[in-house]
C-alpha cells in the first residue's frame, strides 16, 4: 500500500486547512479514475499544484481487502498534502477506512458527486446529495473517531435543481464538522452543459467554511476567472490538468520539460504502459498534428514511445 512507508510515517505531514488560510486560491488536482495516481500527483506538484486527491476508492473494499489497499493506494514522503477520496454509504465503514488511511494521508473526502450509473445504483456518489442526514452522520462519525484534529474530512458534491436543497446539505455537513466542500456546478443529469458558477457563489455566501469550485477549468486564467465569479477559496481541476499538467504554473500548453518530467517520473514509479501512454496522449493533444497523433496514439510499447519522443522532440 505504501512506498517508503517508514519514511512516510515519519515525514512532516501537513494540515490541508493551512492552504485555505494562506490568502491564496488553493489549486487542487481532482480525483480522477485511473489517472490521479501517485506518479501523476508527483508531476503536478512540480508545477504549482497545492493539493492532490487520489482516485475514488470504494471504502468497503478498502477495509475488507489488503489486496485492494495495495492496488488502490500508494504514496511516499513527498506526496503531501494528500486527500484520499472514498465512496461510502455507511458511517462506520467510512470511519474504518479513515482510520486505516490516517497515518499516511492528510484527510479523506466523501464522494457525493459521481454521476455514473454503477455508483448511484450501489448507493454511492451523487445519490448522496439527496441524503443530507446520512452525509451529516458520516462526517460526524469520522470527526468523532479520528484523534488527529488536523486530519481533514471534506465532501465533493453536485448541485440540485433547487439550490436551497444544496445549501441545506452543505449547512448540515458544516454543522457536523466538515472541513471544506467542493462543488461541481452541475446537477446529476448535466454532463456537458455550462457550469452554474452562480450557484457555487450562492453556496459560498451561505457558508463559513472554505468552498472549492469545480467544473470546466482548463487554464490558469480560467481558474482566476472562476475564483472571481464564485468567490471560492480553491479551484479543482480534472481534464485541464490531464491536458496540461503545468497549467497551474501558468503554461498555456504542456511544455516539453513537463513531458520529460512525466517520462522520468513514470519510469521511476514503474507506471503501467497504458497509463503512461494515455497521459502522454492527453498532454500532447494540443501540440501535435493529426498525422502525428495517428502515429503516436497507436504505439504499443514503452520503448516505442521513448524512441518516438526522442526522434521527434528530443525528449
Amino acid at each position: 500500500m505504501i512506498s517508503d512507508s517508514k519514511e512516510t510515517k515519519e515525514c512532516q505531514r501537513k494540515d490541508p486547512m493551512d492552504l485555505f488560510h494562506s490568502g491564496q486560491v488553493v489549486k487542487i488536482c481532482a480525483p480522477m479514475v485511473r489517472y490521479s495516481k501517485l506518479a501523476f500527483r508527483t508531476l503536478v506538484r512540480k508545477y504549482s499544484c497545492d493539493l492532490c486527491y487520489t482516485p475514488m476508492i470504494v471504502a468497503a473494499d478498502f477495509v475488507r481487502s489488503a489486496k485492494a489497499r495495495d492496488s488502490e493506494f500508494t504514496t511516499n514522503k513527498g506526496d503531501h498534502p494528500l486527500i484520499v477520496q472514498f465512496a461510502a454509504k455507511e458511517a462506520q465503514v467510512l470511519c474504518d477506512a479513515a482510520r486505516i488511511i490516517c497515518p499516511f494521508a492528510d484527510g479523506i473526502d466523501l464522494n457525493c458527486g459521481c454521476p455514473q450509473r454503477w455508483a448511484i445504483s450501489e448507493g454511492y456518489g451523487a445519490c448522496l446529495i439527496n441524503k443530507p442526514e446520512l452525509v451529516k452522520d458520516m462526517v460526524r462519525h469520522v470527526r468523532s473517531q479520528i484523534d488527529n484534529p488536523k486530519f481533514s474530512i471534506s465532501i465533493k458534491i453536485r448541485i440540485h435543481e433547487d439550490l436551497k436543497r444544496t445549501v441545506d446539505l452543505c449547512q448540515k455537513a458544516e454543522a457536523a464538522g466538515v472541513s471544506w466542500i467542493t462543488v461541481h456546478g452541475r446537477s446529476i443529469e448535466e454532463r456537458h452543459q455550462p457550469v452554474h458558477y452562480d450557484a457555487i457563489k450562492v453556496i459560498k455566501q451561505s457558508m463559513s467554511i472554505p468552498i472549492v469550485a469545480n467544473g470546466d477549468i482548463k487554464t490558469l486564467k480560467d481558474a482566476e476567472n472562476v475564483h472571481h465569479l464564485t468567490e471560492a477559496d480553491g479551484v479543482m481541476v480534472a481534464r485541464g490538468l490531464l491536458a496540461n499538467p503545468a497549467m497551474f504554473a501558468g503554461y498555456e500548453e504542456t511544455p516539453f520539460q513537463c513531458i520529460q518530467d512525466w517520462v522520468d517520473i513514470a519510469l521511476e514509479h514503474g507506471t503501467p504502459f497504458t497509463c503512461f501512454h494515455h497521459h502522454l496522449m492527453y498532454m500532447m493533444e494540443r501540440i501535435t498534428s493529426k498525422q502525428e497523433k495517428k502515429v503516436f496514439n497507436v504505439l504499443s510499447s514503452t520503448s516505442a514511445v521513448l524512441d518516438y519522443l526522442n526522434d521527434h522532440y528530443g525528449v
